[in-house]
């Protein structure tokens, strides 16, 4: 069931001057893409390729310059319909402190539905379930800037979760996360989509964390390059490496290896994978 359309999105973040359709000045251009309800989709690309900007346009945060944006059906454009898409479509930002706004963990969750006028015996309810979907109902009475930087992005994570949203949007959650915080924020991720159905965009630059996903989108220079399963994307290296793009490191290691003559039929995405098939090969 499909849950998001972008249909032809341009879009340019300077419009007080005519510029033509195809002008160099565009951020994202005739970019088209639809994501299915309780999928998990990963949008990959280098620094200043025009995903974040993508992800600001999942839940009206920016409108397009032409084209469109369907969120459930709900056209982005449509001011009437913006508290709507934003109660369907929660957004998480790469810094967690801009997310945070209470002294206690609880009362930051909370702070989402209160906006919304949820009865407080409902909210109660919403702040304890978002708060163990995370894994985080242990310190709902501590200080946020007293935890960790992953600790904080679960509560950030938490406070949209409360507010019951469709689909969340997490635009490079762990890219200034050390690896275990990076770690705690991937594993909630995974789990909101696979126990509680969530559908997922997450936006990054870590190809590890993109072969997680159940496709990928590849953005470069504001279109789309490439998209399909994680196998489907990654396999096509010599193209994502003309656009300066990497590819997980199991990947590359094969790549070589097989660029040197060893016989290996296909690329693996994971460690795991990886250590499965060298061992394949070797033997």
């Amino acid at each position: 069931m499909e849950f998001i359309r972008i249909e032809d999105l341009w879009f340019r973040y300077d419009e007080s001057e005519e510029a033509p359709a195809k002008d160099e000045r565009y951020v994202l251009e005739n970019l088209s893409m639809t994501i299915g309800k309780g999928e998990f989709i990963a949008v990959v690309g280098h620094n200043g390729s025009g995903k974040s900007t993508v992800a600001k346009h999942l839940n009206a945060m920016l409108i397009p310059s032409m084209g469109k944006v369907y969120i459930d059906g709900m056209d982005t454009a449509d001011e009437s319909l913006t508290f709507d898409i934003r109660r369907r479509v929660g957004l998480v930002l790469q810094n967690p402190d801009n997310q945070l706004v209470a002294g206690i963990v609880e009362e930051d969750v909370a702070f989402g539905p209160e906006n919304l006028g949820i009865e407080p015996a409902e909210i109660r309810e919403r702040v304890d379930f978002a708060l163990k979907a995370v894994d985080m109902y242990d310190y709902r009475l501590k200080a946020p800037h007293k935890l960790s930087g992953g600790q904080k992005q679960r509560v950030a994570i938490a406070g949209i979760i409360a507010m019951k949203p469709d689909c969340i949007v997490l635009d490079e959650p762990t890219a200034m996360l050390d690896p275990k915080g990076r770690a705690e924020v991937l594993d909630t991720i995974r789990k909101l989509n696979r126990e509680n159905g969530i559908t997922v965009v997450m936006i990054t630059h870590y190809m590890e964390e993109a072969v997680m996903a159940d496709r990928v989108f590849v953005i470069d220079d504001g279109k789309l390059l490439t998209s399909g399963t994680p196998d489907e994307v990654f396999s096509q290296v010599e193209l994502l490496k003309r656009h300066r793009l990497d590819v997980p490191q199991a990947t590359e290691l094969c790549y070589k290896l097989r660029a040197c003559g060893v016989n290996i039929d296909r690329l693996p995405l994971t460690e795991d994978e990886c250590c499965a098939l060298l061992k394949e090969v070797l033997a």
